[in-house]
């Protein structure tokens, strides 16, 4: 799956300064004469190429505008029902907009979605001069996806007072006092606030284009030039830099992590915490000042050719506002992104004392080097070869068993599934493809024997999706290893990338992407896993909800439908050990003290999340969290772990140090489901053994 770039998402991930701007008018944005000509352009592809075309008629307008005012504003806070009201009377107006290439009527929306957010945001400042009683018996509705909207103006501000209300308590529940809540909160609803002035056209155009293609089905979508790079970068697992993660922190660029090995780190002029203040192209090149500028453009200047030098003004971490800083060169080197790439550990397992190692290799994503692969470079990058060389590895360390952990997979190369799906079945049919004309063709893996024979578990989850439901299902057809965990999305549609500014020849690449779907996946078996996924041969439990993720919370999703089955020999060994193997981990979890943690965990989310709303009253949310320290206490002394708590605090509010160190805890954290993973395939290898005897 693509990440989808609407305004929620930037609300995430843009420049946010702490400081106060003056009054002023808030930025006029219009539709530039490009955008037009790309929506136009969009809408012939969709409306002739699609996999189950969609014309552009009043219906979808309406749906159009439905989708993007969701996009702006999904939890019913910013806009009121006159509002509404006035955006709907334009509704089945959106159509001919597109048509005509007038894209008037988003960018008025957006104008109307600034202002409140000037609105509200002023109005929740105002709030923190007063206090709270916090002894009424109040309650804040936290799923508002589908509440009404604020009918006055009263209501609005009642619907923030409380909202409001519940970020302080948050915070005095967590121990912080009452000027630092203000300041805190001030400087929270002041940066959010202050993006309002950061966003440009391209930005609302985006959202309304993601508005658009999820009007024709879910995984139709546009990219930008931009959005569209950073896809590249990601399926190649490499850029061109200096090696530095960076974010965001009070209105300054930040370096929070170093690649090993990266230009920033081998030059031992940059540290975890400085400050990125101006950026500079070339030895002598003028330096740029880039702070309070949007994080996605300081990371744009820092980019560049390979080899090429770039000029960073940095003020160390220690150092005040007005500090001493420094500026350094460094010459940008190609640095591949290997917190993206296949890896593996070995999790020992013990049972009657004997203990057997079971090979775990995760792998986040089907990545490939499309461009050097196509360039006929042996030495391209792909996701098969990797998972192969760490099976070598695996081999030569003798484990008894292998688990693929595609957890939160979202997908990737069709074709690095298909040859990874070899790796374990050898030769053969791996899934089929149905296009719009009803042809169905089958793809086929051609290795002439598996790299690994021996016990296979498929560690899968909700966000499991599309090429890593292709290996799954495979997997589970051939009968060649057990699916462990929560049923999968189930994103079982093709699509294709579609260049507009090829289409027309324009020279200026300026028009961007069009992803749109042109087929539909099937299994081996001739089910397909689109709406229902690849359902686990052994459940375990999750915390996604399907109400809310995966294909089935998609109301215009494709349906479930079978087709002829392709020819293929399944082995009957895995149907026949399976009721085995299920009833030893049934009786294990029974017994495994961190696994009933874990369910008892997933329980209190659900409940929550069912009950939709949170108390108000300081001496009820005391006692819930009482209950909380409670349970993670508990769990300290079983495990030796450390209790995070809830610190009311957003990431980028957090101290650097604090907010990395949460991460290592989480990342270090008990992973009970990969520990069960190796269980059940361990028993298999078990069970393997006694059978060979």
């Amino acid at each position: 799956m693509r990440l989808r770039y609407g305004l929620i998402g930037l609300i995430l991930t843009l420049a946010t300064p702490a400081y106060a701007l003056e009054a002023k008018e808030l930025p006029q944005l219009a539709p530039l004469e490009r955008q037009a000509q790309a929506a136009n352009l969009s809408a012939q592809f969709l409306t002739r190429y699609a996999y189950k075309p969609v014309p552009l008629d009043d219906a979808l307008s309406v749906r159009i505008m439905d989708q993007f005012i969701k996009s702006l504003d999904p939890d019913r806070m910013m806009f009121s029902q006159a509002d509404i009201d006035g955006f709907t009377a334009e509704n089945k107006n959106i159509d001919d907009a597109i048509i005509n290439e007038d894209l008037t009527i988003p960018f008025s929306i957006f104008t109307t979605y600034s202002q409140r957010v000037v609105d509200r945001m002023t109005y929740a400042q105002s709030l923190l001069k007063q206090d709270f009683d916090f002894t009424t018996q109040e309650e804040f509705a936290v799923l508002r996806e589908d509440a009404p909207w604020a009918k006055s103006e009263e209501e609005s501000k009642e619907l923030w007072r409380k909202r409001v209300k519940n970020d302080w308590l948050r915070l005095k529940i967590a121990g912080q006092s009452d000027e630092a809540i203000r300041k805190t909160l001030e400087r929270r609803y002041q940066n959010t606030l202050d993006r309002v002035y950061t966003y440009k056209s391209d930005d609302v155009f985006q959202s309304f284009m993601a508005a658009y293609t999820t009007s024709i089905d879910p995984h139709t979508d546009y990219f930008g030039a931009r959005a569209s790079a950073e896809f590249d970068i990601s399926m190649k697992l490499s850029l061109v830099g200096i090696g530095a993660v960076l974010q965001e922190r009070d209105g300054y660029t930040t370096i929070r992590e170093l690649v090993a090995g990266g230009p920033a780190q081998l030059s031992g002029k940059i540290a975890v915490g400085d400050r990125i203040i101006g950026v500079g192209q070339g030895e002598e090149g003028a330096i740029e000042e880039v702070v309070g500028n949007r994080l996605d453009e300081v990371v744009q200047l820092i980019r560049g050719k390979e080899n090429s030098v770039v000029r960073l003004d940095i003020l160390p971490a220690d150092a005040g506002e007005s500090g001493n800083h420094r500026v350094i060169n460094i010459v940008r080197e190609k640095i591949s992104l290997e917190k993206q790439a296949a890896s593996k550990t070995i999790v020992p397992v013990e049972e009657n004392g004997t203990t057997r190692k079971i090979g775990v290799i995760t792998l986040p994503t089907f990545y490939e080097d499309f461009d050097a692969r196509q360039k006929g470079d042996k030495e391209y990058r792909g996701a098969s070869r990797d998972v192969a060389k760490l099976l070598e590895e695996l081999k030569t360390e003798k484990v008894d068993g292998v688990v693929i952990d595609l957890r939160d997979n979202g997908g990737g190369s069709l074709q690095e599934s298909i040859e990874m799906t070899g790796l374990f079945v050898g030769k053969g049919p791996v899934v089929q493809q149905r296009n719009a004309e009803g042809e169905v063709r089958i793809e086929s893996d051609d290795l002439s024997k598996p790299a690994w024979t021996g016990p296979l578990g498929v560690l899968i989850n909700r966000g499991s999706a599309s090429a890593s439901e292709i290996f799954a299902a495979a997997i589970q057809d051939y009968g060649r290893g057990v699916i462990i965990g929560d049923p999968s999305f189930g994103k079982g549609s093709v699509q294709t990338v579609v260049n507009l500014d090829r289409m027309v020849k324009n020279k200026d690449a300026d028009l961007g992407e069009l992803k749109l779907t042109i087929a539909q996946f099937f299994r081996i078996n001739g089910g397909t896993t689109q709406l229902r996924g690849v359902n686990p041969d052994i459940a375990l439990p999750g915390l996604a909800d399907p109400k809310t993720f995966g294909e089935s919370s998609y109301d215009n999703a494709l349906p479930w439908t079978s087709i002829k089955p392709a020819k293929y020999k399944p082995s009957k060994d895995m149907a026949a050990v399976i009721p085995q193997l299920l009833e030893r981990h049934e009786a294990r979890v029974k017994q495994d003290a961190d696994f009933q943690r874990f369910v008892e965990d997933i329980e209190a989310v659900k409940a929550q999340r069912e009950k939709g709303t949170i108390s108000l009253n300081e001496a009820e949310r005391r006692k819930e969290q009482a209950t909380l320290a409670e349970r993670l206490k508990a769990r300290q002394q079983a495990d030796g772990s450390a209790p995070q708590e809830d610190d009311g605090l957003q990431s980028n509010e957090r101290s650097l140090t604090a907010d990395l160190a949460m991460e290592a805890a989480r990342k270090n954290a008990k992973d009970v489901l990969r520990t069960e993973a190796a269980a059940i395939i361990a028993d298999q290898a078990a069970l393997s053994a006694a059978k060979g005897k």
